[in-house]
């Protein structure tokens, strides 16, 4: 395996071991530092999307001009070579999907996770408002109720 694909294979383990972290219930002081650590790390981590896209290329290319060993004239050992070359570029081709599936989705959990946060607060201003609101309103009531009963 080239030195490519292993960058991409320690790639993708390490997304779906984030994608995983991220997941799993926890605690939301930890949640909250995990996906603010993560956030941090995806914007340097965006080169793996036009990699992949360019190691998809260097597949494709090399798909269109490699020689074909379908004819009896190919040896044993030639259409064997032939199938596993076929076969790691399928692989291959797996793997940038998936790099470039893991990134998105970990992306996405990070940004939903960070617009629930932000709902929650403005539900808590919302709630303190409304509070305040109603105790303005019964201190009123009560200091009217109270002068019209003083009179």
């Amino acid at each position: 395996m080239a030195l490519q694909w292993m960058i991409l294979t320690y790639v993708v383990g390490a997304e779906a071991v984030i994608a995983l972290l991220l997941t799993l219930p926890s605690p939301k002081a930890i949640k909250s530092t995990i996906v603010s650590f993560v956030s941090l790390i995806l914007q340097p981590a965006l080169f793996i999307v036009p990699f992949a896209g360019f190691q998809l290329l260097d597949i494709y290319w090399k798909n269109e001009h490699r020689l074909m060993c379908n004819s009896e004239i190919c040896t044993s050992s030639e259409r064997d070579r032939y199938e596993k070359t076929i076969y790691k570029a399928q692989r291959n081709v797996i793997l940038c999907a998936a790099a470039i599936l893991l990134y998105w989705s970990v992306y996405r959990i990070c940004k939903y996770y960070k617009e629930i946060q932000s709902l929650e607060a403005v539900e808590k201003r919302f709630k303190e408002q409304k509070l305040f609101f109603h105790l303005e309103l019964l201190e009123t009531s009560f200091t009217s109720s109270s002068l019209m009963l003083d009179q």
